[in-house]
């Protein structure tokens, strides 16, 4: 505890604080159908400028902004600390700013390694790949609802090519709630949402 609170460990305390906020956050926007994560790449301009190669080699696109955020704050936390720890051992602390600087130089490789490994968990919100059309007609399931008619809940399903993708959704016309695990149908996109439908007993058993 005493390493937490120094001074010379101050951004590594203060790191791994917005780590714990940023994931409560996301947690407590999802259960009422609003991501925090979606936003974040909402905002972010297609055309990086001159930062395009650096957000390239962090995966930008490839993995969600906000869990590279959540990454490069854990990595570098984690590193800030196992480097004071390890100086304090040998002779004392070193200053913030030099431990903070090898702290990022040890994160940011770490950051490109585990964000490849995340990229093949994490499903992508909506895709790049496939048109957002092509998604109406197959069956998902919820798992952020009820889908209702109010805020927009989460659907995960696969394209035709197998990709998984989550799309914000709610329950089509005057469909009652749909609760979370329940198959459904996608079957139109209004302003950005997909509106779903119970899916038919017909199609979940062909």
């Amino acid at each position: 505890m005493d390493l937490f609170l120094s001074q010379d460990s101050l951004p590594f305390a203060v790191a791994a604080i917005m780590l714990f906020a940023l994931v409560g956050i996301e947690l407590v926007c999802l259960m009422i159908g609003f991501s925090v994560g979606e936003t974040v790449d909402n905002l972010l301009p297609d055309d990086h400028g001159d930062i395009s190669g650096l957000m390239s080699w962090l995966n930008v696109g490839r993995v969600p902004v906000l869990i590279l955020i959540m990454l490069m704050l854990g990595l570098f936390s984690m590193a800030g600390f196992v480097i004071q720890i390890g100086a304090g051992a040998l002779w004392s602390p070193l200053p913030s700013i030099v431990a903070s600087l090898a702290a990022l130089v040890l994160a940011l490789p770490a950051v490109r390694v585990s964000s490849r490994w995340v990229a093949r968990i994490v499903p992508k919100d909506e895709t790049y790949a496939v048109d957002l059309a092509d998604l109406i007609g197959r069956i998902g399931e919820v798992t952020v609802g009820p889908l209702d008619q109010g805020l927009p809940g989460r659907v995960k399903l696969q394209d035709q090519h197998g990709n998984w993708h989550v799309l914000r959704a709610r329950a089509a016309g005057d469909q009652v709630p749909i609760m979370v695990g329940a198959p459904v149908l996608v079957v139109d996109l209004a302003s950005g949402v997909f509106l779903a439908i119970p899916a038919p007993p017909d199609l979940l058993s062909s």
